[in-house]
């Protein structure tokens, strides 16, 4: 199987100091940070794929697979806002999209493939294709 690697942006901390300073994504204190979090794990017929997209409707997530290519991509919305009688003291607000994309080591049965949504945790069947089978030609 494919390793799957997550970009960690502490790794390159000095670099990163320079590079894209004045345009990280702003992060309000007592937001959580959405990231679509996998666990990949395969047997010999499917690939099973646990993704967590917490807070999200399932009409909002697209699932694309090209090959042995899949991408889950997911439009979030969150609304949150504080009142005292009719004035407003905080409103926070987010709309965005998170996705997140892998290689697998084999391809995957487009056609046979299913896929879940429950309590914020989106389960993928991929079955993986069949190789088509080598084929003795009789010398005429």
């Amino acid at each position: 199987m494919a390793n799957i690697l997550r970009y960690n942006p502490a790794d390159d901390t000095f670099d990163d100091l320079f590079r894209g300073f004045f345009m990280r994504p702003v992060r309000f204190e007592g937001q959580p940070e959405v990231q679509v979090k996998i666990d990949v794990k395969e047997d010999d017929k499917a690939y099973t794929v646990h993704a967590e997209i917490p807070g999200v409707k399932k009409e909002d997530i697209h699932v694309t697979i090209d090959g042995n290519q899949v991408a889950i991509s997911a439009e979030v919305k969150n609304e949150k806002e504080v009142k005292e009688g009719e004035k407003v003291l905080r409103s926070e607000c987010y709309y965005g999209k998170v996705s997140r994309a892998f290689t697998l080591a084999s391809d995957v049965d487009e056609s046979a493939a299913q896929a879940k949504y429950k309590d914020g945790v989106l389960e993928l069947t991929l079955p993986k294709k069949v190789a088509a089978s080598a084929r003795k030609l009789a010398i005429q």
